[in-house]
């Protein structure tokens, strides 16, 4: 059986589920996904992230029960405020989550329930932003033929959400190898506000195929972070795909720490004056692990602003992939865009291919864009240890202020301390205690 036959086998478990409507999408996505066949390294979006071993891997859906560890692996990554919604290998599990009393009008909770009950709500935007057309797309095309179940979020004209909604997807697997195919759809009315977490986890080998589509309504503002800490033999691929109106802020925040393999793709269109968007992300690989990020920011219309920032570390032999794009439109005049990614590599293996792009067709524009790689200053090591701190304390001490720059503005205060401490956890490894001596100097230095 080859991997189609398999993908097509799991389709054929979907058969009649959902409204008719979201059957056609998934028909056509499956059409399309059979026509691309997954991405390869000649396409020039992965060039340098090899989905060979997906592609020749038979996968399966899981099963409809859930685990008895999926309750304690939730607990331990639950915020305990908010709104939590908890997904077991895909599927909502309404005994693990928490949803609190909701303010008049407000969805949160499974998509599957909500096309069920509020379909006039949900289907104008499922499959709307999220394109699966290109090559480069395939991936998406999967997620949408295997659209099941996952979070949707749906805040209505001028209603503030003052609480987050944490969107926990844990993957269990036993035995075979199993996909997951999580959607979250966030709908922002006009003036709303809201802040989303979505986090995935897990234990086993699977592969995790998620998307993400977003409205982001006149004035509104969406608070969109994604943190993703697999298990280590798991793969993760993702796509967030942002539609923002005039005047709106869209705010990403993007975390990366887990996975043998993993990438994020996260695209926003500023399709009317005066949107604005920042875009941040941290990823920290070790061993031999793989993480890419794409991120797409489109300027259509006058008067738009980003602002992004992506931060890398790097030990061991992992790779790391950072492509970062920036169109400006020709009638997208006066807007103001910046963007930078920064790397930090710990050893003489690790890797990191970097490409910042500006594609600017206005005239009337302000724009910049800049990359850095580099190893930790010798410099400021000797000045440390210089004042009674060992090696290992001065390593980690500049480690962690290079990634806590993205840690310490998060508003969600405990999704700030799962990741300090997680990021401070993985990082102890490539603290070594015979980093420079405090006799080597930088010359003209006096020890």
């Amino acid at each position: 059986m080859t991997t189609l036959d398999c993908h097509l086998q799991n389709f054929r478990q979907l058969d009649g589920d959902g409204p008719a409507t979201v059957r056609v999408l998934r028909e056509r996505a499956l059409g399309r996904f059979a026509e691309l066949g997954f991405p390869t390294t000649a396409l020039e979006d992965w060039k340098y992230t090899n989905l060979a071993s997906l592609a020749e891997h038979a996968f399966r859906l899981p099963d409809a029960e859930v685990p008895d560890e999926a309750a304690q692996l939730a607990a331990g990554a639950r915020f305990g405020v908010g709104i939590e919604l908890v997904f077991v290998n895909g599927r909502y599990a309404a005994a693990l989550s928490s949803v609190a009393a909701l303010p008049p009008g407000v969805l949160a909770g499974s998509l599957a329930e909500a096309l069920r009950t509020h379909p006039e709500l949900i289907e104008p935007h499922l499959g709307r932003y999220a394109s699966f057309e290109h090559a480069s797309e395939s991936l998406t095309a999967l997620n949408t033929a295997f659209v099941r179940d996952g979070a949707c979020i749906y805040v209505p004209v001028g209603t503030a959400l003052e609480v987050p909604v944490h969107c926990l997807y844990v993957s269990l697997a036993r035995g075979d190898a199993i996909v997951t195919h999580p959607r979250t759809l966030i709908v922002a009315g006009e003036g709303s506000r809201v802040t989303v977490v979505e986090q995935y986890l897990g234990r086993g080998a699977y592969w995790t195929n998620a998307v993400t589509e977003a409205i982001v309504g006149a004035g509104a503002a969406l608070a969109h972070h994604t943190v993703q800490r697999e298990a280590e033999p798991a793969t993760h691929v993702g796509v967030v795909a942002v539609e923002q109106a005039a005047d709106s802020t869209f705010t990403s925040r993007a975390f990366s720490l887990g996975a043998a393999l993993a990438r994020t793709d996260i695209a926003t269109r500023l399709g009317a004056p005066g949107a604005a968007c920042t875009l941040q992300g941290l990823y920290v690989a070790r061993g031999t692990q793989h993480v890419d990020h794409h991120t797409t920011i489109d300027h259509r219309q006058p008067r738009g602003r980003s602002r992004e920032l992506y931060k890398g570390i790097m030990d061991g032999r992992a790779t790391a992939v950072f492509n970062g794009k920036v169109f400006v439109r020709p009638h997208a005049q006066q807007s103001d865009a910046e963007q930078l990614n920064k790397n930090l590599l710990l050893s003489d293996d690790a890797q990191i291919d970097t490409k910042p792009q500006l594609e600017i067709l206005a005239d009337d524009v302000k724009c910049s864009h800049g990359a850095t790689i580099g190893q930790l200053d010798d410099d400021a090591i000797f000045y440390l240890r210089a004042r009674g701190l060992d090696a290992a304390t001065a390593r980690q001490m500049l480690i962690g202020a290079f990634a806590n720059e993205l840690i310490d503005p998060l508003e969600v205060a405990p999704l700030r301390a799962q990741l300090a401490a997680d990021v401070a956890a993985r990082l102890q490894a490539a603290v070594h205690p015979d980093g420079l001596a405090l006799d080597r100097a930088p010359e003209g230095v006096q020890p």
